[in-house]
């Protein structure tokens, strides 16, 4: 396992390219609705990200058990979890929910962030569902200091989730970021205190809780890249990069821009 500490210089880079995938989430936000196609919002997601001089990570990233990502963003909708691909034939009608997963390389440095949205109306058990992922999110990060472990953040989303009746997926996990959209450490959301590699001060790791309303069990399609729940209810999945610091740590990418609108 290699970690890399980053300077303060490689902090702001990576501020600069997570801050775009917040910008570019907050662009398809505006675009969420009944009857739009997930590959109408890949093509924005692209174009988009293009134009402000940076390139979309997930595009041809490597999958060791088949071929590379075809599309710019992962689409996972209702009870995929994560990984889905965009197309034509998949179109958002109201009721659903829709991760979106954005990855962007700026300046020699990645940026990652996961935002679940709703289309139209939900019910209160989905709208419930996505607020606690969010909010389990946040606790992790809460837990991520220099001096904790890795486990401190995985047991502190597991116990959130879990408390709540909800599944935690374990398939799937954060992990570090930098140069590379994927670095070590890996940073599960389940796991024990005290556990797992060391955190200091200018580690940077993408944490992104995976959690289901029902069984934590997942599948993966034929297309070998996405993952859903084997009981076919929802999950929800967000995620943000963040800096450990030796108090609280830094939230690099952002939900403000989402939010806004």
């Amino acid at each position: 396992m290699k970690i890399f500490l980053k300077t303060e210089d490689e902090i702001e880079l990576m501020r600069q390219a997570n801050r775009l995938v917040g910008l570019t989430l907050a662009e398809l936000a505006k675009h969420i609705r009944p009857g739009i196609s997930t590959k109408q919002l890949d093509s924005i997601a692209d174009e988009f990200i293009r134009d402000h001089g940076a390139e979309p990570t997930f595009l041809n990233f490597p999958n060791p058990y088949g071929g590379p990502f075809p599309a710019s963003i992962c689409t996972s909708v209702n009870d995929v979890v994560v990984h889905g691909i965009p197309d034509e034939k998949t179109i958002l009608k109201e009721g659903d929910i829709i991760s979106i997963d954005c990855g962007t390389l700026l300046n020699g440095f990645n940026g990652d962030s996961a935002y679940t949205f709703t289309v139209g109306e939900v019910s209160e058990e989905v709208s419930l569902l996505l607020r606690r992922t969010k909010e389990a999110l946040y606790q992790g990060i809460a837990a991520a200091k220099a001096g904790m472990h890795v486990g401190d953040i995985s047991q502190t989303v597991q116990d959130y989730c879990e408390s709540a009746g909800y599944g935690v997926v374990r398939e799937l996990t954060g992990h570090g970021i930098g140069r590379e959209m994927h670095e070590d450490p890996l940073v599960p959301n389940y796991g024990r205190r005290g556990n797992g590699p060391l955190l200091k001060a200018g580690m940077c790791i993408a944490i992104e809780p995976m959690i289901t309303m029902g069984q934590r069990q997942v599948v993966l399609d034929n297309d070998r890249w996405a993952v859903r729940t084997r009981d076919g209810r929802p999950a929800a999945h967000f995620e943000h990069t963040i800096a450990v610091r030796k108090g609280e740590a830094e939230i690099l990418s952002s939900f403000e821009y989402i939010e806004q609108k």
